[in-house]
């Protein structure tokens, strides 16, 4: 991937739920675009900070220390560090809530 672009794409991630605070890469992005994605009936314009590779997930909305990342509508992680709005979330800033025994009943 570059280390930086610019224009406008739609079509290239998607949110799966309006609930979700992140949308999921359909293709390689580049960190300077700007990426036009729906969710529920609002459109969201989001230029991302980072580069995403595909399949993975960029931020929607600011997402404080300790906060929740939703997708599918459910909360799959909680933020290790402040996620900036367009920035990458992957293991580097997000810890697993599921299958872990350490915690208790859904990871609260």
């Amino acid at each position: 991937m570059s280390s930086s672009c610019s224009g406008v794409f739609r079509g290239v991630a998607v949110v799966l739920h309006e609930r979700d605070n992140v949308a999921t890469a359909l293709a390689n992005l580049c960190r300077g675009c700007e990426v036009v994605v729906g969710r529920g009936g609002e459109e969201i314009r989001v230029v991302l900070l980072n580069d995403i590779p595909f399949g993975h997930k960029f931020a929607l909305e600011d997402i404080p220390q300790n906060g929740y990342v939703i997708k599918y509508g459910e909360v799959i992680g909680r933020a290790t560090k402040p996620i900036k709005r367009g920035e990458h979330v992957h293991i580097h800033n997000v810890e697993s809530l599921r299958g872990r025994g350490d915690l208790g009943v859904n990871g609260r």
